[in-house]
């Protein structure tokens, strides 16, 4: 089992399941959303993650009709992403994983937008745009 927590720890969850692989996105609203190069995530059925503490905490801002992103009101952490047509699934940020993560970046999505200034360094596959299985 595992546990993710934001910044200031006001929001807490418990991954009642095995981790899912780990995607990076590198598409400009990533970017923004992030304030970083990307955003690594991996896919969390909802019956898979209890929130423990901060439900209060969380709130929610629709980057786009059909998605949202949700994140911490407290600290401002990205917790996670949503597609209101993917109901029973979330995109959970693994920076905020508690424990060591025992899973692998297994592809990059949107390289064709990734910031300049990163240098992907590992072997997963990349792709231009968008991931079939996840977006």
């Amino acid at each position: 089992m595992f546990t993710a927590s934001c910044l200031c720890e006001g929001i807490q969850l418990r991954l009642l399941a095995p981790l899912n692989p780990i995607y990076i996105c590198h598409c400009k609203q990533c970017q923004k959303a992030q304030g970083a190069a990307f955003a690594a995530i991996t896919q969390v059925e909802i019956k898979d993650m209890q929130v423990v503490k901060g439900e209060n905490l969380l709130q929610s801002y629709f980057a786009t009709p059909n998605k949202k992103r949700v994140f911490c009101k407290q600290c401002g952490s990205p917790v996670y992403s949503a597609r209101l047509d993917k109901p029973d699934v979330v995109r959970l940020r693994a920076g905020l994983i508690n424990e060591s993560v025992d899973v692998n970046v297994v592809s990059h999505a949107y390289v064709n937008s990734k910031a300049f200034w990163h240098v992907i360094g590992d072997q997963a596959p990349q792709y231009p745009e968008a991931l079939p299985s996840i977006n």
